[in-house]
């Protein structure tokens, strides 16, 4: 099938991405797995390259593209390769909307370069030890001090990806109590330095899976963050998550996808160099038709991650539209990657086989960004159900 998704520079952006990877990551990445994260001065690498700066104006250093599919381009080279690029996906798909939709023109130019260059790594701080999707139930708490200079922060989150080398996090935080007919207000968003007194970084998370990617706890005693700092306005910040879950949404999606052809891919190279009683494993009936299953429900999961980034790019995709590609195609990398292993045999379990740990980096993708059941149930109430 002809996609139309791509044109000529996302093509020549695409051949400059894996020749990266091939000369800066995939000499290292059992380094990188084996340490559990990428090294901090990779993301100066990636600064370099442009890849944080695509869509950010030119004014502050970047190329003033408002498009996600050069992001969507890196979605498919990194899984094509079997690695990922740490934790940095979240300082592009999490950390730059906000700034695009709340920071004040100072607060561009004091944050927007640094993001571009990689010397200020961003991640969002969001979920909390016993809240996970009730965002409204959040603890952690914001009070502005009597000289009205700064909030002083106090609590603690978790799950944090690409909380440990993050240089400034994204905290949402309590600053009033919630209404009685609205237990969603009081939440505000402030952009919090990282090396602040009282700032802590708690455990360097281990995972299942995305073990390149650095996810961890943080604490805060009485952090102080001056009002400068505060993203867009007091007690709106939960309306501002919500605007940006959508795109994040479709980044989940579109991973989701690229990996599933991905692991197509592997396993067709695979099965054509292994051999069993004397013939290849590709040349048996059941691995042609597991094959063939395999990549109908990748065409078939391309198509609506395509649709969802055209609709993301003209500003006209929908919660539930997000939800839905979100919902698919996970559910398909799911099905796909694990009958894509069981094709490896034995060698499918072995975390030597870039297969394997796409199986264990996948199972997040129908939990974080949202469950799967949230999803259902979004696309359930836009059906009017």
């Amino acid at each position: 099938m002809r996609r139309t998704v791509f044109t000529e520079d996302h093509e020549a952006f695409r051949e400059t991405i894996r020749a990266f990877i091939e000369n800066e990551v995939v000499p290292v990445y059992d380094e990188w797995y084996t340490a559990g994260q990428a090294p901090r001065d990779f993301y100066y690498k990636l600064g370099e390259l442009g890849v944080f700066g695509i869509r950010v104006p030119e004014e502050y250093g970047g190329a003033g593209i408002e498009s996600h599919k050069y992001e969507a381009v890196m979605y498919e080279e990194t899984a094509r390769a079997g690695v990922s690029f740490g934790g940095s996906g979240v300082h592009v798909l999490l950390g730059l909307p906000y700034i695009e939709m709340l920071a004040t023109d100072e607060q561009k130019k004091k944050y927007l370069p640094k993001f571009v260059s990689g010397e200020e790594m961003w991640a969002l701080a969001m979920t909390e030890p016993g809240t996970g999707s009730d965002v409204a139930g959040m603890k952690t708490t914001a009070k502005l001090n009597e000289a009205g200079t700064h909030y002083v922060l106090n609590g603690a989150k978790t799950f944090i990806t690409g909380g440990v080398h993050a240089d400034r996090v994204i905290v949402c935080a309590r600053t009033s109590a919630p209404r009685e007919d609205d237990r969603r207000f009081g939440i505000s968003l402030f952009a919090v330095d990282t090396k602040s007194a009282g700032y802590s970084i708690g455990r360097k998370l281990d995972k299942l899976g995305l073990k390149t990617s650095d996810t961890a706890e943080l604490a805060f005693v009485d952090v102080e963050v001056p009002v400068e700092d505060l993203l867009g306005e007091e007690n709106k910040g939960f309306s501002y998550l919500g605007k940006n879950l959508a795109s994040e949404r479709w980044g989940i999606a579109f991973g989701a996808y690229a990996q599933a052809k991905a692991a197509v891919r592997f396993a067709k190279e695979y099965v054509q160099e292994r051999t069993v009683f004397g013939k290849t494993v590709a040349s048996f009936q059941n691995t042609k038709f597991e094959l063939a299953a395999c990549q109908a429900e990748v065409d078939a999961a391309e198509a609506v991650v395509d649709r969802a980034l055209e609709a993301l790019d003209q500003g006209e995709l929908t919660a539930a539209e997000a939800a839905s590609a979100k919902l698919f195609a996970t559910e398909v990398a799911h099905r796909v990657i694990d009958r894509c292993l069981q094709l490896h045999g034995g060698y499918g379990f072995m975390n030597e086989y870039p297969i394997a740990r796409l199986y264990a980096d996948n199972r997040v993708n129908r939990i974080y960004g949202g469950t799967s059941e949230v999803m259902k149930t979004i696309i359930a109430k836009d059906m009017g159900l």
